[in-house]
């Protein structure tokens, strides 16, 4: 369910286009007309996710008092991964979006940064009321770990030089569980965590300031998993045991950092800032749990 904040991600991305494309640059100083525009297209996008949360899905479930879980062992840690990206991610569009309003660099990391980590908390109070979740402690961790790592970056470096990216591919897993694992493409880039990477792309130029190596050019380490039809190790359809042959995947490739590639034209410096969450395919090396190593030609 939690995944669908991506749908709010990338809609809140394309109202951020939709301004660069009609206003064309940032401000130099406060533009109130522009920053009104940004906290009230945001803070309607979600309240309205939040209701529809609310009302379409919690609606479904019995509500209860207010609870927790421990999930932490679940999925091998992918769904926790989601929610750092997701709220990083949040919390990079918010600070942009009041950067491009001309807001002064504090209250961009105070107010902008933090947006992943707001708007994911209040899903979790929301899952805390549900009988069929709970507030869980591990996902508000990982909602915290998103914005430390865009803010953290920020007031060390003021830049981002190590940026969280995604990638997937359709696996043979998610027609066995269509339910868990999503049916259709959309569903399963999703909720499909064996077809999921998750990266943390770095931009070697920035710490390297007087190489020759391209401004663009990342080195990027991802995490995945395969084999997970279900949270747990053990699964039980129908009184039969499902064997799952699960695994975690760690992987080393190159990456582009589409930020930094040289462009006068600020749509274009939209349109790569809008595709930068993606890892750009590259070769790449698999290294699993049992010590074995993959080459991937090309490795999405």
């Amino acid at each position: 369910m939690k995944y669908c904040l991506l749908y709010l991600f990338f809609l809140n991305v394309s109202l951020a286009a939709f301004a660069q494309n009609n206003f064309l640059k940032p401000s130099d100083t406060l533009n109130t007309k522009r920053r009104n525009t940004v906290v009230i297209s945001q803070s309607t996008v979600g309240g309205l996710t939040l209701l529809g949360l609310n009302q379409l899905w919690y609606a479904d479930f019995e509500r209860s008092k207010f609870q927790t879980i421990n999930d932490n062992s679940e999925w091998f840690q992918m769904d926790k991964l989601g929610h750092v990206f997701s709220s990083y991610q949040l919390g990079k569009l918010g600070a942009q979006t009041l950067r491009w309003s001309g807001v002064k660099k504090k209250d961009q990391l105070l107010y902008g940064a933090t947006l992943g980590f707001s708007f994911l908390t209040a899903v979790e109070v929301l899952d805390g009321f549900s009988s069929e979740w709970g507030f869980s402690w591990g996902d508000f961790i990982a909602n915290s770990t998103g914005s430390v790592l865009f803010i953290g970056q920020e007031l060390l470096w003021e830049e981002q030089r190590i940026v969280m990216k995604y990638s997937f591919q359709r696996t043979k897993f998610s027609p066995q569980r269509p339910d868990k694992l999503g049916n259709g493409i959309l569903e399963e880039a999703l909720k499909d965590y064996n077809g999921q990477t998750y990266w943390l792309s770095v931009n070697v130029h920035s710490f390297f300031k007087n190489s020759k190596v391209p401004k663009w050019l990342n080195v990027a380490f991802g995490y995945g998993a395969d084999g997970l039809l279900s949270g747990n190790e053990v699964l039980i359809v129908n009184n039969t045991l499902i064997k799952q042959n699960r695994r975690r995947q760690f992987y080393l490739s190159l990456d582009v950092n589409l930020a930094k590639i040289k462009t006068n034209s600020n749509t274009l410096k939209t349109v790569f800032s809008i595709f930068n969450v993606i890892k750009v395919p590259f070769p790449t090396l698999e290294f699993t749990q049992k010590s074995n190593v993959k080459l991937h030609a090309i490795y999405f």
